[in-house]
């Protein structure tokens, strides 16, 4: 292989995963376990891995690569683990807690004990500002600028680190945010400061006000971390380009990211969409649900008509961020998941993990708590002398004692029976977070190919399947790392918002058009500033819609003919058709060669447990380094890999695809998928 390179990098809780590809399209993946104490030092780790693999020293490697593409975990573990940021708010004077109100409506609308969580932003550090400006943009009291400095002297006195500026009806006029953007920068130059309009300029406080706390919450963190990143790959020899994931899956420039760090906060998570379907259109297809399962969590999205999923009110541990995002659902559920009883004496799995230290007890790195990978190994379903390309040996006996001791004993089982239990337990919880993303949106999940990825997803692939009654799955040939190959495969990405209330009976479309023309100006002269030029840009246009009197709106994409030419009623029809779908009702009126025999890919025999069946077998296990276009493997079987294990389960069979990916589909409708996809065809 040779330079110029292009890396991958996606940071998760358990590896860090790096795909490389070389100028020909070669490409080579590695794996190394991440360093959460410095996240930087496991992405040099993996980087000088990557060099040895080219024979070459780090520097003279690094000055090879051109483009690294980056996602991180940096913002959403800030989040999780409440360690982000003290950050102070200045908001208009009788505001002061409508971070503490939120929308004023129970989010669980049956769950009299659910909390919300804590704000970001304690009472004391939610500062009043005299100040008013109205809906229409007008100014009803001009900003109290003694106000503003009187915030920052308190906030001084409280060592915050980062500021957030939200007035009412910014939306319509930021003058007086910016106003006091100046007075904040002037005061305190040092503080990581978030001006709301500039952020997010629509309607409702709660949101403009809760995704601007984010963004101060997590930016001054991310901040640290890509300058460090930056300076240490620069040390090193890189003189390329360094971009960051986002939300909403595209990438962005560091200082962008720096800028925008709440658009960061599914930065991992958000390549896998991308790459999903870009091994499911190989296969013919526009739709896919994708799961990532790695070693801490479980990542479900949706795809479809070749668009993957976005909202417009995620959350994040509880936090509304009204920034476009990827619909992605998130649970703990990985390979390292830990197993546990609660309080009934019930089997749990998740969410709590092992991480990369300790560990599962497998591991042999001091882990006591019995995880969905120590389930794996006892089921048969990993080789402990073959896991992580045979880099490291898995300790079946300490899998045993941690399963027997937490698990089997307490039960009443034998340990393969708890084993059993635990990998039952984690299918069904991940089975119910692909409905959240499916079901729950009036999308039935057997009506889409499966396309799997992380490390653990292969193992657990097939009888998820069969949870849901989805008969066809495709696992590509880099599965283990597919967040890091969906990186390589997307575009710079910004999406710009702002507010135009109107009835559409009323509308204006010059009115409409203004808006639209303004924001793709912006973005195309930031997408300039980052190097590309205008037949390179892309642009979509897109509306928020709901009936009068709701409370929620739907996303729907709009053609910039629509508006010049003011046909919005295909606007509006298609509004329709969107709610239909998603709520069940609508107001329209209101390349391939002769394989080698499969016999010579074949390793060996081994017992695996078979769920349906409550026993073991002896099944083939296959090398998947030496499966090729054609081949098809029936279940019961294993195929392996240096960086995962597929299991196959018996209502399964596996084929090869001309490029070296698979597709599990049911045995009873082979005739189906055979002819559909084609496998091993010209």
């Amino acid at each position: 292989m040779s330079g110029p390179y292009r890396i991958g990098i996606d940071v998760g809780g358990t590896f860090t995963d790096f795909l490389l590809l070389d100028g020909q399209g070669h490409h080579t993946l590695s794996k190394v376990p991440t360093t959460t104490g410095e996240l930087s030092e496991g992405v040099l780790s993996g980087l000088r891995e990557l060099a040895r693999r080219e024979g070459l020293a780090l520097e003279a490697f690094l000055r090879e690569v051109a483009l690294v593409v980056h996602g991180t975990t940096v913002t959403t573990n800030a989040v999780l683990t409440g360690s982000g940021a003290r950050v102070g708010l200045l908001t208009t004077k009788g505001f002061r807690d409508i971070l503490q109100m939120r929308r004023g409506t129970r989010e669980e609308q049956y769950n009299n004990k659910a909390l919300p969580p804590p704000p970001l932003v304690p009472a004391h550090l939610r500062h009043p500002v005299e100040e008013r400006i109205d809906w229409k943009g007008e100014v009803l009291t001009p900003l109290c600028e003694p106000d503003v400095a009187a915030g920052l002297e308190r906030f001084g006195q409280h060592q915050v680190q980062a500021v957030t500026v939200c007035f009412m009806h910014a939306y319509a006029n930021g003058a007086h945010e910016s106003q006091a953007r100046e007075v904040v920068r002037r005061l305190c130059p040092d503080l990581y400061l978030t001006v709301s309009h500039e952020l997010l300029s629509q309607v409702r406080l709660y949101d403009r006000v809760s995704t601007a706390v984010l963004n101060s919450y997590v930016g001054p963190i991310l901040s640290a971390y890509l300058r460090q990143l930056a300076e240490r790959l620069r040390g090193a020899g890189f003189r390329g380009v360094l971009l960051i994931m986002q939300s909403n899956g595209g990438v962005t420039s560091p200082e962008d990211a720096m800028a925008r760090a709440a658009s960061t906060l599914l930065s991992g998570p958000a390549a896998g969409p991308v790459a999903g379907l870009t091994y499911a259109r190989l296969a013919g297809f526009s739709d896919c649900i994708t799961v990532d399962m790695g070693g801490t969590s479980f990542d479900a999205s949706l795809v479809k008509d070749g668009v993957p999923l976005l909202v417009t009110d995620g959350r994040i541990a509880g936090y509304l961020i009204a920034l476009p995002m990827l619909a992605i659902h998130t649970i703990g559920a990985g390979g390292g998941s830990t197993a546990w009883l609660d309080e009934g004496g019930l089997l749990r799995v998740g969410p709590q993990s092992a991480g990369a230290m300790p560990g599962p007890a497998c591991y042999g790195q001091g882990g006591t708590r019995p995880t969905c990978t120590d389930a794996d190994l006892l089921l048969g379903y990993l080789d402990p002398n073959a896991f992580f390309g045979g880099r490291m040996r898995l300790h079946r006996g300490r899998a045993e004692q941690a399963i027997q001791a937490h698990i089997a004993s307490p039960l009443g089982l034998d340990v393969v029976e708890a084993a059993a239990g635990m990998y039952r337990v984690i299918n069904v919880n991940m089975a119910t977070g692909i409905e959240e993303v499916s079901v729950k949106r009036g999308l039935d999940p057997r009506q889409f190919p499966l396309v799997v990825g992380g490390g653990a997803g292969p193992v657990h692939a097939g009888m998820l399947a069969l949870e849901l009654g989805m008969p066809l799955i495709l696992i590509p040939r880099q599965s283990s790392i597919l967040c890091a190959v969906g990186m390589l495969l997307t575009d710079l990405k910004h999406d710009y918002v702002t507010t135009c209330y109107v009835p559409v009976a009323q509308a204006d479309p010059g009115r409409l058009l203004k808006p639209y023309q303004e924001m793709e100006a912006a973005g195309r002269r930031l997408l300039l500033a980052e190097g590309v030029t205008g037949d390179k840009v892309m642009v979509r246009y897109a509306c928020d819609m709901r009936y009068i009197g709701q409370f929620h709106e739907v996303l729907v994409p709009v053609e910039q003919a629509e508006v010049e030419e003011s046909r919005l009623p295909a606007v509006v029809a298609r509004f329709h058709q969107e709610h239909d779908r998603l709520y069940g009702y609508a107001v329209p009126d209101a390349d391939a060669r002769p394989p080698a025999p499969l016999e010579s890919t074949q390793k060996g025999r081994r017992p695996a447990y078979l769920p349906a069946g409550r026993r073991f077998a002896e099944v083939p296990v296959y090398d998947g380094e030496r499966l090729g276009s054609g081949h098809r493997v029936p279940g019961p079987a294993l195929v392996e890999q240096p960086t995962t294990t597929v299991f196959i389960p018996p209502e399964f069979t596996l084929a090869c695809d001309r490029y070296g990916n698979y597709a599990l589909y049911l045995t009873a409708r082979a005739a189906e998928f055979e002819e559909r996809l084609a496998y091993g065809r010209d």
